[in-house]
């Protein structure tokens, strides 16, 4: 079973709230190795005032869903499902049907507009770490990690390449973590 990011659907306004009964709910039913990361996504929007002055605030780019890293077991699906204020998952078409996972592309555009990725790089990245790489010119790839670039989203993996140990520098969201 692979970890993949589902999108679930909230009360609009409580998506934090919901965030919170889930992390609590994953908690207690000791369910951490099936529910990872959730997040509400948004971004830092500058607002002008009136007066000339200049504002951060922050803005729910998606009002009413928040977005849930899980291994899709039955017993995690219930979980989710069933926390007070989620109305449901996208891409079920109910009737006991799973949901549909984000796409790879389409999850590393949202997490990457909030200076995050799919990776979480203090949990599954270490030097030594195997890798494939899933995006970029050397897409099919499997490498070991050489270093990790956190600032700038980069690591340098050791691939083999024509029978020699070549260092190649790829972006956070062009690998996936080799099990």
């Amino acid at each position: 079973m692979e970890k993949l990011w589902y999108v679930v659907n909230t009360y609009s306004g409580h998506e934090s709230k919901v965030k919170e009964k889930l992390e609590q709910r994953t908690v207690s039913m000791g369910f951490e190795d099936y529910i990872f990361r959730i997040i509400v996504p948004e971004e830092t929007v500058i607002e002008t005032m009136k007066d000339g002055s200049k504002k951060e605030k922050k803005h729910k780019m998606f009002p009413g869903y928040i977005l849930v890293e899980m291994i899709m077991t039955d017993e995690a699906w219930y979980i989710v499902r069933n926390t007070p204020g989620v109305t449901g998952f996208i891409g079920s078409s109910g009737k006991g049907a799973k949901p549909t996972p984000l796409l790879p592309q389409e999850i590393d555009k949202i997490l990457i507009n909030m200076g995050m990725s799919r990776v979480d790089v203090d949990v599954e990245l270490a030097v030594g770490a195997s890798v494939a790489i899933i995006d970029g010119p050397f897409k099919g790839m499997e490498g070991k990690i050489d270093s990790i670039d956190t600032e700038n989203s980069h690591l340098t993996i050791l691939i083999d390449l024509f029978g020699q140990e070549t260092p190649v520098e790829v972006e956070l969201f062009q690998v996936s973590i080799q099990n």
